[in-house]
Formats: C-alpha cells, structure tokens, sequence
C-alpha cells in the first residue's frame, strides 16, 4: 500500500495544530491562576506594610521607613532573609508531618480564592456551592497546624496545635449559619456571584449588613477567631507557649506560617465584603459620581477595574478595622474563647437562623 507524501504531510500539520491548541488551551487556564495569584502576593505585601504602618501610629513611633518608598519593601526584605536562612529539622520528631504542615495551611487558603469574584464575570470558578467551599477547604487549615504541632515533638507546638484545631471547631459552627442564613433567605443560592447580585438590587439599603446585622458581627468576631487574630490567637500565645505550633520553624517554613495567616485574613474581608457589603457594586446614588458610571457604560475594561477597586477598597476597610482591634483589645483566655463561641455565639447565631428563616416562612 503506497501513501502520498502530500497526506503524511496533512497528517503530521493536523497533529502539530492539535498539539498548538492543547498547548494553548492548558496557557488560558494558567494564565488566569497566575493573575490571580500574583494579586494575592501583593496584596499580602500591601497588608504587611498597612499593619506596621497602622500599629507604629497606633503606638506613637516610626513604622518602616527605609526599605523602599515609606517602608514599602520591607516586608518583601524580610521574606528574602527567611527565604536563605537555614532549614532545621527536629532530631526527633516527625519530618514528614513537620513539612508537610505549613504547604497545607497555605494552599487550603489560597484555594478559598477561587470562588470570591472581584467584579462581575470576574471569577476563578463560579460555583453554586461557592460560599461552603470556601468554608470547607479553609478547615483544613488548623489540620496543617495541628500536623506542624504534632510533628514538631515539643509539648508547646502540640498544645498550639491542638488549641488551633478547638478554635477552629469552636468558631467554624456560627460563621456556617451565618452564611446559612444570607444563602438561605436573602439570595437563594450559595453562590458567590448571585449574593453579590441580590444586594445590587435594592442599592445601599439592600446590603446583608442592614437585612443581618446580628449575623454581621458574629461573623465578623468568627472570622477574627478563624484567622486566630488577637484577641482570639491562643494558638500562638507567647506568654504561655512560647510561639506555639511555629515554635520549632525556621527559614522558610516559618515564614509560611505568616504568609498564611495574612492570607486568610485577606480572604476573610474579601467574604465580609462580598456577604454584606454588597461586592463590587458602589450602590451610591448616580448624582454623586455621574462621571464614573458614564465609563462603567462606555468601556468594559475600564469598568471591570473600578469594579476591582471597589471591591479593594471596602476589603482594605475591614482590614484597618482587623488590624485596629490587635492593637487595642487585650488577649482572652482559652476557657473565655471556648466559652464565647460555644455559649454565646452559637446560640445567637441558631436564633437569626431560625429568626431569618420563619420570616420567609411568613412572607410566603
């Protein structure tokens, strides 16, 4: 049987082209997950540098201010020294878990990223079950530092570990119904896209932080204890545990302990600026700001941007709010934390379910 050239030369051109578009297909999918997590490097950057910034004038003294413009590069400096310094390992205790510890808290985090839209059709993956996603993958976060504790075979790594892992429990419950009663009865879907949409319908007065104001501050003092932020950061209390589950790190994997803490404080703001602050939309009258509506209209892009800054801006409003409150409240006791998320959280929290839910019953 004799083949012409010119069809293997067919064959060969169309498996090349095939290969091109794989190759293509797999760059548009990265390309975005890229994007995505170089924002959230800088955004890291920009909390580090706001939180000495805001504590330095908290305490009445000079905050960084020689590393680059105002300081800027300072946390950027410090990554760089962590990032060459020497990788201990402990003689006895579990290398694997000790290593393995640090990744987990850090991608449990950065994957609760995928589901947070920064304007509309701006979105990693948007899922109907968006928000419990994010609740579900960032639990996995104390298990990464109940390992490094564990692993770490030091009594006061544990005991930050398992401290970890109770407050995580302990304050995880309220956030769910929390989030049960936006997804439930305001917006009908877990969603993050459509919660967003359903608080643009009304405009300012149709915020969740108006319709669920009981449900606002108990989210907001659960995702303060979920990012063990003071007062709620037992797990690392350096009076009694010295530095906690971190106690034993060096280098790097020190270093990803803070890069995830900040992560899922960012990730925390985004949510409280998504869940009840109404997301992307500005929901001010147009009298105010005509100008800026008219580009909305005009360019896509341009209105894409606004609708990322404004997203920004309320998240970056939280976070003051976040950073305020560690350097003015004192540190509470673990029997106090418990107590709080077990006796009075969770039931205030099971009432404006049960209160948002016969509501809706009653409009019916």
């Amino acid at each position: 049987m004799i083949i012409d050239t010119t069809e293997i030369q067919t064959i060969n051109s169309f498996s090349r082209f095939e290969s091109l578009k794989e190759v293509d297909g797999i760059i548009w999918i990265l390309v975005p997950i890229f994007t995505l997590v170089l924002g959230i490097t800088l955004g890291v950057l920009v909390i580090v540098w706001l939180e000495r910034e805001i504590s330095a004038g908290i305490q009445q003294r000079i905050g960084p201010e020689y590393a680059g413009p105002l300081g800027m590069l300072q946390a950027l400096a410090d990554g760089t020294k962590l990032l060459f310094k020497e990788n201990l390992l402990p003689s006895r205790g579990d290398t694997r878990l000790f290593s393995m510890g640090p990744s987990i808290a850090v991608i449990s985090i950065l994957l609760s990223y995928s589901v947070i839209p920064f304007s509309y059709g701006l979105i990693l993956a948007d899922l109907s079950i968006g928000v419990f996603l994010w609740i579900a993958v960032s639990s996995l976060a104390p298990v990464g530092l109940l390992m490094s504790g564990y692993g770490s075979n030091n009594k006061y790594s544990f005991l930050g570990g398992l401290r970890a892992a109770a407050q995580s429990i302990s304050y995880e419950i309220p956030l769910t119904l929390c989030v049960l009663s936006i997804s439930l009865r305001l917006s009908n879907s877990s969603s993050t896209v459509d919660i967003v949409e359903a608080q643009s319908k009304y405009g300012f007065w149709g915020w969740n932080l108006w319709r669920q104001p009981i449900g606002f501050i108990v989210f907001i003092i659960s995702s303060l204890a979920e990012c063990e932020r003071l007062p709620f950061d037992l797990p690392e209390a350096e009076e009694e545990l010295v530095a906690g589950y971190q106690t034993e790190y060096s280098g790097i994997k020190f270093g990803l302990f803070y890069v995830a803490s900040y992560l899922n404080l960012l990730v925390s703001s985004l949510f409280v600026t998504v869940l009840y602050f109404g997301g992307w939309n500005l929901s001010i009258p147009y009298i105010f700001v005509p100008e800026l509506f008219d580009i909305k209209k005009q360019s896509k892009v341009l209105g894409t941007i606004i609708d990322i800054f404004i997203t920004l801006g309320k998240t970056y409003l939280f976070l003051f709010i976040s950073i305020a409150t560690r350097w003015t409240l004192p540190r509470l006791r673990i029997d106090q934390l418990l107590n709080l998320g077990w006796k009075f959280l969770l039931p205030i929290s099971l009432g404006n379910l049960l209160l948002t839910t016969s509501s809706q019953l009653l409009s019916l």
